[in-house]
């Protein structure tokens, strides 16, 4: 196929890493709500498990983890299973736990689409990704 802008396809592999640093910002960001949220959150009452501030605790340690997982390039494809699992969730619970989740679903299903892209094509430029 014929591409408009032949000459910027040597700058392929960076839009995966530019993929990669969007999601690990928007995890970042959940992480620092988390954390700075934490007694708030743990007064909801949740449906499988009762309230507690180790709730927060649990989702701030698993998106400092993924978020981390994402920004450095290591172990890529874990860390986008883990953000699209979470992104999904968070899709899913936003009707009833609209305090815990403070995206949109669109906004959510954005970044599901991102995580899923970076499963399928890897970690991309300037990352730490050893193959298995």
């Amino acid at each position: 196929m014929l591409s408009l802008f032949p000459q910027l396809l040597f700058l392929s592999p960076l839009s995966a890493t530019l993929l990669r640093i969007t999601a690990a910002c928007l995890f970042l960001f959940l992480t620092y709500f988390y954390f700075n949220k934490r007694k708030e959150l743990g007064r909801i009452e949740f449906m499988f498990a009762s309230n507690g501030v180790w709730i927060p605790l649990v989702l701030t340690f698993f998106t400092a983890l993924t978020s981390a997982g994402l920004l450095l390039g290591a172990y890529t494809q874990l860390a986008a299973i883990l953000g699209a699992l979470f992104a999904l969730k968070s899709i899913v619970w936003k009707r009833h736990y609209s305090a815990v989740f403070p995206f949109s679903r669109v906004t959510m299903t954005l970044v599901l689409v991102i995580c899923i892209s970076l499963i399928f094509t890897g970690a991309g430029a300037f990352a730490v990704d050893w193959p298995l």
